[in-house]
């Protein structure tokens, strides 16, 4: 697992650091040496600087690229230092480094690298004045640009931007923060590092899962078991203007493929028919309707769930009062785990907050941001620029594990917060949130840890995602060439037990 800091958490971390003894010029050299080591440089090499710490780093790495009789250059955004990178600028002066200020419509075509350090992470708002041509001009250049800690422009703890530099490798340091990772993060870094300098968080830190931690949970299965071993589940969603059997039996052969022993499918009995048969593997539990959406009936409800460890709820259910009711019987009644995804988290959003704390079931929501901000009655763009503290907040006083879906996931139950980077465009396609919900239900049912379960059925989802991507590309792969995908995944987390 990969340690994530906020923002603050790395300001106040770095305060400390010096504090305790470790000067601030040390610390600097420790970063610019990180970078240097951790990239290719291409001449000739331009290095812009801003104003703060981060330029600092800049002129360490041109230090370092001068001893290496790499050719460089600095470029200035302004003539303001920090007292550390003042230090290391004098002495770039010294050695003979060129120097220059920016100016107007300067063209950056002709460098073979460009190291951004202007802003680091603790830039806000928009990118204004010169800064924002320099950006701009990088983007344009051609060249392979190596951003410094984060890439400039870019909200470290968001990953948002109106404008920022375009990177080929961001090098991280410290400790990586969620904005290496959260919503405009993956579009505008192809490829990211940390390098450790030495610092300690001194607050709660994030948790970036990695595959190597799952592989305990996906060891090679005994042959001393059986079904049950692996956990009963019930899926229950559909109506007849959900678009039917092809999503639904995504839905479930996502659950068998991840490991589930058993799966019932529940849908309106006007689906029947066109579903058995195409859901081969999973029983098909038919349910109460009026013709399009279910009618809620205890008795079959119980019956249904009665067997089951986990059980996913609202996949194209509906929101009429027959899928309320069932609703409102899970959470008073069953004691397993519930996932509620799509139409059951907009029948959630009506109720109220301590109706969900006090479920009688461990209750895990996968709501994307339009959904989220239903249930929290936050806007979006809140949630956007905040997406780790508001899922925590919300996590905490429901007493739920939340999955926030986007570019990045974010899973946190309020105390402990995972992220998980894996995903891709072409996952942006009709059901697959199902299929999510799917992997989800059925790890539920084996991981003795339901918080650390669902992080890893994001991370699953993700990557299945990402192999059925390199097969079909981005434009042309559906929800169920993800199914396809979930074996080649965990075969391929199983083999590093």
């Amino acid at each position: 697992m990969i340690r994530v800091v906020s923002v603050e958490n790395m300001r106040k971390s770095d305060a400390a650091t010096i504090a305790a003894g470790t000067p601030g010029k040390e610390l600097m050299l420790r970063a610019g040496r990180g970078v240097f080591d951790s990239a290719q440089w291409k001449p000739p090499v331009a290095i812009l600087c801003g104003s703060g710490n981060n330029a600092g780093d800049g002129y360490v790495i041109a230090l370092l690229l001068h001893e290496a009789l790499i050719p460089c250059e600095l470029i200035l955004l302004s003539e303001k230092f920090s007292e550390d990178g003042m230090y290391y600028f004098t002495q770039c002066r010294e050695a003979g480094i060129p120097v220059r200020l920016w100016e107007s419509r300067t063209d950056l075509s002709g460098y073979g690298t460009i190291a951004d350090c202007l802003f680091g992470t603790g830039f806000r708002g928009e990118v204004r004045g010169p800064a924002r041509e320099v950006i701009e001009a990088v983007n344009s250049s051609g060249a392979y640009v190596v951003a410094v800690d984060i890439n400039s422009g870019l909200n470290g703890d968001s990953g948002l931007a109106d404008l920022c530099v375009r990177s080929d490798l961001t090098v991280s340091i410290g400790d990586f923060k969620a904005g290496h990772f959260l919503n405009m993060a993956k579009d505008v870094m192809k490829k990211k590092v940390n390098i450790d300098i030495g610092i300690e968080p001194v607050d709660r830190t994030f948790t970036l899962v990695e595959q190597a931690d799952l592989a305990g949970l996906f060891a090679a299965r005994k042959n001393f078991s059986n079904k049950g071993t692996y956990g009963y589940t019930a899926l229950i969603g559909g109506s007849k203007k959900y678009s039917g059997a092809i999503r639904l039996a995504g839905l479930a052969g996502a659950a068998m493929r991840s490991g589930a022993g058993v799966v019932k499918l529940a849908v309106p009995d006007v689906l029947f028919p066109i579903v058995a048969p195409v859901v081969l593997e999973s029983t098909v539990f038919p349910l109460d309707d009026d013709g399009n959406e279910i009618v809620f009936s205890e008795k079959k409800t119980a019956e249904l769930v009665s067997n089951v460890k986990t059980a996913a709820f609202g996949m194209g259910i509906g929101t009429g009062k027959g899928a309320a009711d069932m609703l409102e019987y899970l959470l008073g009644h069953f004691t397993g785990r519930l996932v509620v995804d799509a139409d059951g988290l907009t029948l959630l959003s009506r109720m109220d907050r301590a109706r969900i704390r006090n479920a009688a079931c461990t209750l895990v929501l996968t709501p994307h941001v339009k959904e989220f901000s239903r249930l929290t009655g936050l806007t979006a763009e809140e949630i956007l620029n905040s997406p780790v503290s508001t899922a925590e907040v919300y996590a905490k006083e429901t007493g739920v594990i939340l999955l926030l879906k986007g570019p990045a996931t974010v899973i946190t139950d309020g105390e402990t917060t995972y992220i998980t980077d894996t995903g891709c465009a072409g996952m942006a396609t009709a059901g697959s949130g199902d299929v999510l919900s799917g992997i989800l239900a059925a790890v539920l049912g084996y991981a003795p840890d339901p918080l650390f379960g669902t992080a890893a059925a994001a991370w699953i989802n993700g990557r299945a995602g990402e192999l059925a991507q390199e097969k079909y590309g981005d434009i042309s792969m559906i929800a169920s060439d993800t199914v396809n995908s979930i074996a080649e995944t965990l075969r391929s987390i199983s083999a590093m037990e």
